[in-house]
């Protein structure tokens, strides 16, 4: 491995997407003494959801996080929520990264965001940075060291970081269902499947009850964490808390083997890959439930519905980010190809429901 490893960088920002320098200047500077000089807004190109921008003054650097412009699930993109459990959580998970504002007056953007304090490290996406290379046995111990800093966010306690009160208690399984069919029925364009089936047999399989109770993160993945450049299997950042709750282990466990692409799969599923499971040494989806498993003493027979779950609620973001496109809310090119992925999700739930059934 070289240790000149490509830090993650911001870009312009999209169309369509502009800040208004002057307000978030003004409410900056009424939030934290001693900035000087004028801002410069760059955006982090890579994020489908809420929006991420560097906002960099001289000396002095910040995350600004928003929601994205058009239509909106009722729901999402919760500003107040994300900032409130991650300054909960901080204390007891350090690589939560530190809120410095909150701001929820309109005037300013139009909606509510949040300023944080940026962490500086490497991203891993859909390929090695450039400088960064893994022998089998390095590529192994990076997968375990990501699965290692999801186990140690499930045994956070929850209670004791003050977070009770987003807990909706016994049935968080079954809400999931309920709650991702609905949203994906409210997001549905013409040109896109129905998931009726897929839903059903969700219902259908639905564990009795969960397996625990904890926080999940919701969308852990190599993307989503920052890892320390003199020590890549060091993980120092954990990003994107807006679906953070308290829940199932098993079906955030689900929800990672999602985007977890490895080396057989089909050529479609390839082309979605958004971080490098399929090197040498990365572990199998069956592999990392298994890894899981005996660390936690969390058994569970039941790694198919976890599995279609994962890849049903991936489907539902990604109509709902689709609907937006769809409806000219936003111009982002790379959401063009969504429908196409909505499509293709719904075909390998069904394909993984038949497997299941033999």
């Amino acid at each position: 491995m070289n240790a000149l490893l490509q830090i993650d960088e911001p870009v312009p920002v999209r169309a369509g997407e502009e800040l208004d320098a002057a307000r978030v200047d003004a409410a900056m500077r009424g939030a934290v003494p001693g900035l000087h000089g004028a801002p410069e807004i760059r955006e982090y190109p890579r994020g489908a959801s809420n929006l991420t921008y560097l906002v960099r003054y001289p000396g002095r650097e910040f995350i600004l996080r928003r929601p994205p412009f058009g239509h909106k699930a009722k729901s999402a993109h919760d500003m107040r929520r994300e900032v409130t459990i991650t300054t909960a959580l901080r204390p007891f998970y350090p690589c939560v990264p530190k809120v410095v504002a909150f701001f929820d007056d309109p005037n300013i953007l139009g909606c509510d965001f949040y300023v944080m304090e940026p962490i500086h490290g490497v991203i891993v996406r859909r390929d090695l940075p450039e400088g960064m290379s893994l022998t089998r046995d390095d590529a192994a111990r990076l997968c375990t060291s990501l699965l290692d800093k999801l186990i140690e966010l499930h045994q956070v306690d929850y209670r004791a970081a003050g977070l009770e009160a987003i807990a909706k208690g016994k049935g968080y399984t079954q809400r999931q269902i309920a709650g991702w069919s609905d949203r994906y029925r409210k997001a549905r364009t013409p040109d896109v499947g129905d998931f009726e089936q897929v839903m059903g047999w969700l219902q259908s399989a639905t564990p009795a009850e969960d397996a625990a109770t904890c926080v999940v993160h919701n969308d852990f993945r190599f993307d989503n964490v920052v890892l320390n450049p003199a020590n890549i299997f060091e993980i120092i950042g954990v990003l994107d808390w807006e679906l953070a709750t308290i829940g199932d282990p098993l079906m955030d466990l689900g929800n990672a083997l999602a985007y977890w692409v490895q080396a057989d799969d089909d050529e479609f599923f390839q082309s979605t890959r958004c971080q490098p499971t399929h090197l040498p040494g990365m572990l199998t989806r069956r592999e990392v439930w298994d890894y899981y498993a005996a660390k936690t003493g969390l058994k569970s027979g039941n790694f198919d519905f976890y599995v279609i779950y994962g890849l049903f609620r991936l489907a539902v973001i990604v109509q709902q980010i689709y609907y937006r496109y769809f409806h000219g809310q936003t111009r982002n090119p790379q959401f063009a190809g969504f429908g196409a992925l909505a499509k293709y999700l719904e075909q390998r739930c069904q394909r993984l429901i038949g497997e299941a059934g033999k």
